[in-house]
């Protein structure tokens, strides 16, 4: 069951404005791996659904749903596959809640997403990331 968007955790005395942020490898869509656009988008989709998924209990992930059409999602590039599990890394170090998406069966590490957060909690671990074009 969605937990209402009252339940969210309050920071300060008003809610925290909700983002879920979306990190993928840039490299995927380039030479020479030369993925199609499409594919590359679909490893987005499946490691958001799965941070989500896996942190449906959150009241924030909650709040985050019940937004509906008013949800932010921010895609961000990481320009490889180091790049993208040291952030990985860092962001277990900090405590921060996130899905890495493994594409299988060839066990390749594409993307990873953050649990919908207050932006202000989480945007400082990704301001090297670009916004992905």
């Amino acid at each position: 069951p969605l937990l209402p968007a009252a339940r969210a955790v309050p920071y300060g005395n008003m809610a925290a404005a909700l983002v879920q942020y979306v990190v993928l490898r840039g490299d995927l869509a380039r030479p020479p791996r030369s993925w199609p656009l499409g594919a590359v988008v679909a490893q987005g989709c499946h490691a958001a659904l799965a941070a989500v998924h896996g942190y449906r209990e959150h009241p924030d992930t909650g709040a985050y749903l019940e937004q509906g059409d008013a949800m932010t999602t921010v895609v961000l590039e990481a320009p490889d596959e180091n790049s993208l599990l040291d952030l990985a890394k860092l962001l277990k170090e900090k405590g921060v809640d996130h899905k890495v998406w493994m594409e299988n069966p060839e066990g390749i590490p594409t993307c990873l997403a953050l649990r919908p957060y207050p932006k202000n909690l989480v945007q400082p671990h990704l301001r090297n990331f670009k916004l992905l074009k």
